[in-house]
This record gives C-alpha cells, structure tokens and sequence, in this order.
C-alpha cells in the first residue's frame, strides 16, 4: 500500500467499527482465551498504552513500526512488541503514556504524531497489564533513535501485514507456558505473537473492511 493510498483511508479508519476481541482472539494463545472479563478485574491490572505508528518509507510505501526488546531481566524481554509501556503518574491520559514511550524508545517526537484512534485494549496475563492500543502516523519518513530498552527496529510493510500469507503458527514454551501452539504473523522473518499479535490482528481487520 502506498502512503497515498493510506492518506485516502484516514477517515474510514477513524470511523469503522472495531472488530474488538473477536478480531483480537484470531490471533491469542489459548491460554489467554481462558481470561474472563471477571477474571481480569479481579486481578486488578495496571495499565499500559502502546502506539501502532504508520508512517511512509523511502519509496512512499506504508511501513509500521514494531520493536525487538532488548534480552533484559522480564518477562516480555527479547520480545517483538509496539513502542510503549505502562502508565506514568504524570500522563493524563494514555494517549499521552503513547506518546511518551514512543518518543523515549524510538526517538520520534510525539507532537509530530497524529492520533487517529483508539484501539481496542488488550490485556496481558503475565504482567497484568491492560494494554490501550492508540492508532497514528507520521506524514513524512522518521529518523529513529532508538533507547536501551529496544533491540532493533522492524519496519514492516502494511501490504505485508494485511496479506493472510503472514498468518502462521509456532510451537512456544516460555516462562509461563510450555510446548503450546501459538497463533502468529512472521512478518520480516520474525515470529510476532501474543498480545502484540492480537493487536495487530483487529488492525488487519480494519484495513481488510476498507479495502
């Protein structure tokens, strides 16, 4: 998809209707599934704020930008995830905790983000986190300085994201779940699943109903 292309959908993607967990759960571990709403309430989980980030590459083809963690002390390390992170005292509003990370992990500078929407959130079972999707772009090509927290980029191709030959499945065990068939999307040779994943999937969903 060009970024010309993208531009002409703003609209349609402020004003679609979410796919919400039906969309989301196309993409969850089973584990996750077993979580009811009650559940997570009475966890009484954190909240966190991510930012999907669209913006055009150097050939004006519309990129999205995900992270690979740095291998440090957690469970989300080494980890395919979205510029974010768990709410500050001094964020207002999530939208704000969005921005803040997005600006502290990959160096772009939040009044240069133009927020279309927000996502629906997602909730994390082993941190015990809400996680508040917020959706928007850039309208020129980024510099990215990227901090201690982030491995490196993966720019990823919106064409590639929306293409069901980037759904696939993987074996996992981690430090909460062992030998487990996970949905996933390989996407620029990497395995993106998870939480992560199940964001990325209602995205998919959206672009599938405007196109």
């Amino acid at each position: 998809m060009d970024f010309n292309s993208f531009l002409t959908q703003i609209n349609n993607l402020k004003k679609r209707t979410l796919g919400g967990e039906e969309s989301q759960f196309k993409m969850a571990p089973e584990l996750r599934k077993a979580f009811s709403l009650n559940d997570i309430k009475n966890k009484n989980p954190r909240e966190s704020a991510v930012l999907v980030l669209f913006y055009p590459d150097e050939n004006n083809n519309t990129r999205v930008i995900l992270t690979l963690r740095s291998d440090y002390k957690g469970v989300h390390a080494a980890q395919i995830s979205l510029p974010g992170g768990k709410k500050d005292k001094n964020d207002k509003r999530l939208v704000d905790t969005a921005l803040r990370e997005n600006e502290e992990e990959i160096g772009i500078d939040k009044n240069d983000v133009i927020i279309l929407r927000e996502m629906t959130k997602t909730y994390i079972p082993p941190s015990n986190f809400w996680v508040y999707p917020f959706l928007g772009y850039l309208d020129k090509t980024p510099t990215f300085t990227i901090n201690y927290e982030v491995e490196t980029l993966i720019e990823v191709l919106v064409s590639d994201l929306i293409d069901d030959k980037s759904l696939s499945t993987k074996n996992m065990t981690t430090s909460y779940m062992e030998n487990i068939d996970v949905p996933c999307f390989k996407l620029n040779s990497y395995v993106v699943w998870g939480a992560t994943a199940m964001i990325l999937s209602e995205i998919k969903d959206l672009f599938k109903c405007i196109n």
